[in-house]
């Protein structure tokens, strides 16, 4: 048989007759780590050279401040109480807003007073809605007006129907 002939047997064949060999899969992946590690390094240089030329750029902090940490552009723990005078309008928007929300779950459900004096409590919604549905709501008794209509207005709405039907007779 001539060459030509095995090279197309071998590549009609279906599979690949030469496997690949350990040391290309190694130097691979060696390969790959150097790359990363490399791009570790070079980023961590790139965002040291950020950092500082951001400190560099800061503007001046103002004089009238006391206890000005050193990088401005953090927050030292204290810091605005230390620096700042009274009244303190909000420090911690965040944690006041949780305070207030957690109050009013708190009251929303469990049970408490809201005059103890007039003997007047506050109960979770859940209970509400089931005494709601065992009790029912309360209804307002009706006033001193009876559904039947009285003879004067029973007298006016029998007239105009009267005086309907003699219409409709005469132009019949």
């Amino acid at each position: 048989m001539t060459d030509d002939t095995k090279r197309g047997t071998a590549a009609n064949s279906g599979y690949e007759h030469q496997d690949m060999g350990p040391g290309g899969i190694v130097y691979f992946l060696l390969a790959l780590a150097v790359g990363i590690a490399l791009s570790l390094v070079g980023l961590r240089g790139v965002y040291a050279y950020l950092d500082h030329r951001e400190k560099a750029g800061q503007p001046a902090v103002n004089p009238l401040i006391t206890n000005v940490p050193t990088d401005t552009r953090h927050i030292a723990p204290g810091y605005p109480q230390t620096a700042f005078p009274s009244p303190k309008l909000e420090e911690d928007e965040r944690g006041q807003l949780n305070g207030i929300l957690l109050n009013e779950e708190q009251t929303l459900y469990s049970y408490g007073w809201v005059d103890e004096k007039a003997g007047t409590i506050h109960i979770p919604i859940e209970r509400a809605m089931d005494l709601i549905v065992e009790r029912g709501l309360p209804v307002r008794p009706q006033s001193g007006a009876s559904d039947t209509p009285t003879t004067a207005s029973a007298a006016n709405r029998k007239e105009p129907n009267k005086t309907t039907a003699s219409k409709k007779g005469e132009m019949q």
